[in-house]
């Protein structure tokens, strides 16, 4: 029963926030992220171990009961005592019992927005890997790509020195850069394993399971305003809703700390079993009932620094929620301007880009006929291929960007 359960709130939280996923391949690992995440099962544990106090904290205390044997057994008129069976049921204050279920009952919601939080945040740190992988893995086909280009220009150069027209300074200086390029490509290929074996345990899956990033990361867009953006963090950031509940938590427990003050009854029976009686008569069992106890509060100190405490606690969760408000909007501004300065630098890259390549297309031709030096055509291999990470870097910092916002507004 509590695996469906788990199943169901998982199924449920996950997608509740698919509207803003779309139909991105990430989703499957998201998916498996939930299943399986080892911390995120922790924390639904604990809310349904906080669930199981509220049977428990409403129920009324245990009965008492009491067996006295006489061994000297008290003579009465009607015959000896023998022995006495007492019962009793104790009954706090009128509304105790369902003010300490209510406390449970919020505790429990709080422990349910943890859990919430856990899960956004698992949902944000699978995204980042996971774009993390993706750029690794663009960096590698792009440095490869620029190997390749750099080969090219070998031939090109050995063919000018052959003719006369070119230096073997040309030829060194491409061995070198060849050589950079080669060591980058190698402490790239070094990280893709890394980031695999962090993505991988994200997921508590095989550390060799394979990933597949897409070849193009999508350019999804938030289609929300920064102010909307901010509403639903004020509305679903588990972080405020669990410091509401705890705030809520107090008021009850300002309650139960008032009807703590208040008397408590007690009701019971007693039984006596009374032997034969003189000249060998039958005695008579005798009943009291009903035996009616009260506990009466005399310390209202105690019970007073109760009520006080809980008031001064609720300033407090009141204080840390104001805090907590003005924490995430200056997160969501930061993250607000990621997102903006990553989608003017796709733009701008990919315009570079272009101009680079046709550039380039030119410098090698200029080359090749003798028009121009091999240095001006090492400067714009560099941008071509600074341009293209850093493109690629922007597509990544605005997904990024985007799901630190999800985060924050607990998807």
């Amino acid at each position: 029963m509590m695996k469906q359960l788990w199943i169901f709130v998982l199924m449920f939280c996950f997608l509740g926030s698919a509207w803003l996923r779309g139909q991105d391949p990430l989703e499957r690992y998201l998916q498996m992220a939930a299943d399986n995440n080892p911390g995120l099962k922790a924390s639904f544990s604990e809310y349904m171990a906080s669930l199981e106090r509220v049977p428990q904290v409403g129920a009324l205390p245990d009965p008492q009961v009491a067996f006295a044997y006489f061994i000297a057994p008290v003579e009465t008129r009607t015959g000896p005592q023998r022995f006495r069976i007492s019962a009793s049921q104790m009954f706090p204050w009128f509304g105790t019992l369902q003010a300490r279920e209510n406390v449970a009952v919020q505790s429990a919601r709080v422990r349910y927005e943890a859990f919430q939080e856990t899960r956004a945040k698992l949902f944000h740190e699978v995204r980042s890997n996971y774009f993390n992988l993706y750029f690794n893995r663009k960096a590698i086909s792009i440095t490869r790509e620029n190997l390749a280009l750099l080969s090219s220009f070998q031939e090109l150069a050995r063919t000018r020195v052959e003719s006369g027209l070119g230096s073997s300074l040309d030829q060194y200086r491409l061995e070198m850069e060849t050589g950079d390029l080669e060591n980058q490509l190698a402490m790239l290929v070094d990280r893709e394993e890394f980031l695999t074996v962090m993505f991988n345990n994200l997921l508590n899956v095989d550390r060799d399971h394979q990933v597949d990033p897409p070849l193009v990361l999508p350019e999804t867009e938030l289609m929300l305003s920064r102010q909307s953006v901010m509403d639903t963090i004020r509305a679903l950031n588990p972080q405020l809703r669990g410091l509401a509940l705890e705030q809520e938590a107090l008021r009850y427990r300002e309650e139960l700390a008032s009807k703590s003050g208040k008397p408590g009854f007690s009701l019971g029976l007693d039984y006596i079993a009374v032997g034969n009686g003189p000249d060998q008569l039958a005695g008579t069992d005798a009943f009291v009932f009903p035996m009616v106890g009260i506990t009466i509060p005399l310390y209202r100190a105690k019970y007073k620094a109760m009520v006080e405490e809980t008031l001064r606690l609720q300033e407090a969760k009141g204080a840390e929620r104001i805090e907590q408000d003005n924490l995430l909007e200056n997160l969501l501004e930061k993250s607000w301007k990621e997102y903006q300065d990553a989608g003017r630098r796709i733009g701008l890259y990919q315009s570079q880009m272009e101009l680079a390549r046709q550039s380039m297309n030119l410098l090698e031709t200029a080359y090749a006929t003798g028009g121009t030096g091999f240095d001006e055509v090492l400067r714009m291999e560099r941008k071509l291929l600074n341009y293209s990470l850093e493109m690629e870097k922007a597509r990544t910092d605005k997904q990024a960007a985007r799901s630190f916002i999800l985060y924050l507004m607990g998807r």
